[in-house]
């Protein structure tokens, strides 16, 4: 049987959710379309291809994130410009009857340098079974809104407002509902390169289990003008002697604004720990007294998409999180220029400035320019 190669300029609510920047015609291939004694078999591959050039000038260099740069205790500049086709992804779905199972990688994993190969490693993104109105795997998380995101040439936009997370999770979905477990974490235990030391555990008190899992509720209202969303969360912290409930709320939302143009929000408020601001800060840390806390974070993202014209836009965006505890002050702005060149084809520039503003540090920033082409397909 011949493949087919049936591309559909409709993007799938599958792409959508997995795919951090919109493509003007997110498409699908399908490869094989065969019916078996059990029934209908149908292989597809999506992805897209994206290569970016990036100048830094300031003190926060960035490495796939931003990250201070202050050795010594003082900031240090570290202007330079840099290549990478690493955000590229490819994914595959099988169907058979009412179940499917969906596989997605970048090249975020690491490996090779820039002195000869330039070489990087496949990175697992999502690994999910979806059956009727179950999923089983990893993806993101529930408590999360994709459709809110900016359309971004830097990776993912301001991830420092946004909450952006991808974990194993058992979710359940009826109509506008959706219902998950998913797996337990807590940033700051020394179960994952943070010293427990940092927050006062020691010995037995650095225990990195988690007995039981994170529960997420989501709500998500949709209507011509556009759609919005509340989502709530609720996780257990036993560490270190504390034995404590945290809990946070999402509003995201995405409004339709004259012909084409849209506007997209999140606010996040509670204790999301890792869940916001692509691990800002720890779940724990040590208050004023020395005492063991669940820490609590504000966030916000907001981005506004214009279009000047049928094929070319810009969206301007900002996010903010702000930490109470450990009194971190993160912000990130941008806009963008992103043309169609052909369907499928774009290529954009965006210029945006990332900064520091914690307690007992001198506020720091970083600006940057960056280029960028995506063929999706």
């Amino acid at each position: 049987m011949p493949l087919s190669s049936i591309i559909r300029c409709t993007p799938t609510p599958l792409f959508i959710a997995t795919a951090l920047i919109a493509a003007p015609c997110s498409a699908a291939i399908t490869l094989l379309d065969v019916d078996t004694p059990t029934g209908k078999t149908t292989v597809s591959i999506g992805g897209y291809a994206k290569a970016d050039m990036r100048y830094v000038d300031g003190d926060i260099a960035y490495q796939d994130y931003w990250v201070a740069n202050l050795p010594g205790g003082e900031a240090t500049d570290t202007s330079r410009t840099g290549f990478n086709i690493r955000e590229s992804r490819l994914n595959f779905k099988v169907a058979h009857g009412e179940a499917f199972a969906f596989v997605e990688l970048d090249f975020y994993g690491g490996g090779g340098n820039e002195v000869v190969s330039n070489s990087s490693n496949p990175r697992m993104r999502h690994y999910f079974i979806n059956y009727k109105n179950w999923l089983f795997g990893q993806t993101w998380s529930t408590f999360m809104s994709t459709y809110a995101i900016p359309e971004a040439m830097d990776f993912g936009g301001p991830h420092v407002g946004e909450v952006f997370i991808r974990q194993t999770q058992l979710r359940y979905t009826n109509g506008p509902f959706q219902f998950a477990i998913e797996n337990p974490e807590t940033n700051g235990d020394g179960d994952i390169g943070n010293p427990a030391s940092a927050v006062g555990l020691t010995g037995d008190q650095a225990d990195p289990d988690e007995s039981i899992p994170d529960l997420v509720a989501k709500y998500t209202f949709k209507g011509d003008w556009g759609q919005i969303t509340a989502a709530g969360l609720v996780r257990k912290i036993d560490q270190g002697g504390l034995d404590d409930t945290a809990t946070a709320i999402n509003i995201a939302g995405k409004f339709a604004i004259g012909e084409k143009d849209d506007f997209r929000f999140q606010i996040t408020t509670g204790d999301p720990g890792r869940y916001v601001a692509a691990g800002l800060t720890g779940d724990i840390a040590l208050n004023a007294n020395g005492d063991l806390e669940v820490e609590s974070t504000d966030a916000i993202a907001l981005g506004y998409r214009h279009f000047w014209t049928q094929k070319t836009r810009s969206t301007i965006y900002y996010g903010r999180a702000e930490t109470d505890i450990s009194e971190r002050d993160r912000s990130h702005w941008a806009v963008n220029l992103v043309t169609e060149l052909q369907p499928k084809l774009t290529a954009g520039i965006e210029l945006g400035q990332y900064a520091i503003d914690d307690e007992n540090l001198e506020a720091i920033d970083s600006n940057y320019l960056q280029f960028s082409a995506q063929f999706a397909f």
